[in-house]
């Protein structure tokens, strides 16, 4: 469902149930003209409950109506929308109260599109953007004030870069895909030869592959690849200010949380999850369904799919100066142990 799909802002709640698929348990014909969230929602306003936590909050809610799971409706004491997830209905009816302004199909008269650039009649190009040559834009595909769209390279159909977004050469993007602002795609890769202390860069031939449905968010980079492209696959979401190196690849449906870096030549599965500010060495491979927590450093290979964890919990500023020097005592703690374990009869 997206923005398009919604021609007002006011909605009937019938009508909402039959595009959510849901149960309604109400009055049809009340209508709801905003989102809010339990805790502040008025009359008027459509509200929605998916962490148990806030569920006390169901009977005090001054919403018209609540989007809820069969468990909690009937705490419910006001409208209410039922479905098995509540959260991805809210993610689905957010669209229809977007106020976004929509883009003009038109190109801005300071626009910069060179005459070798194939653009569809129906796209949008904003005031200073620069379109290169061989550049080829799809479809209602929206290129947002200032940015730049290197050579030859590809936007798919839907696709929507926000200002300032700067696509280097040969890049290609799918389509329905989201970049936000200040996304850097197709600079170049960390790569160097060293000679006696001198730095000898290395030319990076490659491109950036983006799959379709990729939301990709604000000041992120991509790097290209050194020889063969750097991938990033369909429905992949990155977070704002990662850093992805040269030769990445990153499965399906995977999701990258913010100021996480990837270095280069890591192959990441489908549909893992990626917390926030993580580190990931370069030339590992990570299996599909790999969940990593925030602010980890992966400096090996995943081979199985589960939950991975590293550092050390938060504590008090003195308890922890005082286990990270125990920290440096665990190998010499460790060979003690074991000389100890073979002077016991029967080790």
């Amino acid at each position: 469902m997206k923005e398009s799909d919604s021609p007002h802002l006011s909605w009937e709640l019938g009508a909402l149930a039959e595009l959510l698929e849901a149960e309604l348990v109400g009055d049809k014909n009340a209508t709801v003209s905003d989102l809010a969230t339990l805790g502040t929602a008025a009359q008027g306003d459509l509200t929605f409950l998916s962490n148990p936590s806030y569920e006390s909050q169901l009977s005090t809610t001054q919403a018209t109506a609540v989007i809820v799971h069969p468990k909690q409706a009937s705490k419910c004491l006001v409208n209410a929308l039922v479905v098995a997830n509540p959260y991805l209905a809210y993610a689905k009816v957010s669209h229809l109260f977007d106020r976004a302004a929509k883009p003009l199909k038109h190109i801005h008269s300071t626009a910069v599109v060179d005459s070798l650039a194939i653009v569809d009649p129906s796209v949008s190009i904003g005031a200073n953007a620069v379109i290169g040559a061989g550049a080829v834009i799809g479809a209602e595909a929206v290129i947002g004030p200032g940015c730049v769209v290197g050579a030859n390279s590809v936007i798919g159909k839907g696709s929507l870069l926000h200002a300032n977004v700067t696509l280097y050469h040969d890049v290609r993007v799918g389509d329905d895909c989201t970049l936000h602002s200040g996304a850097v795609i197709g600079g170049d890769g960390f790569g160097f030869a060293n000679e006696a202390g001198q730095w000898q860069k290395i030319a990076q031939l490659g491109g950036v592959f983006v799959g379709n449905n990729v939301d990709i968010g604000v000041n992120t980079t991509i790097d290209r690849g050194a020889i063969e492209d750097t991938k990033i696959h369909d429905n992949v979401i990155l977070d704002n200010q990662i850093q992805i190196a040269h030769n990445v690849e990153i499965g399906e449906g995977t999701a990258v949380a913010g100021c996480t870096g990837i270095a280069g030549s890591t192959k990441i599965g489908k549909r893992c999850t990626i917390a926030g500010a993580v580190g990931i060495a370069g030339h590992l491979s990570i299996c599909d369904d790999v969940h990593i927590t925030m602010r980890s450093a992966i400096t090996r290979s995943i081979t199985e799919a589960g939950s991975y964890s590293s550092g050390t919990a938060m504590s008090k500023t003195g308890d922890w100066r005082k286990n990270a020097a125990r920290f440096r005592q665990l190998d010499g703690l460790a060979k003690r142990i074991r000389a100890l374990e073979r002077m016991i009869p029967g080790k």
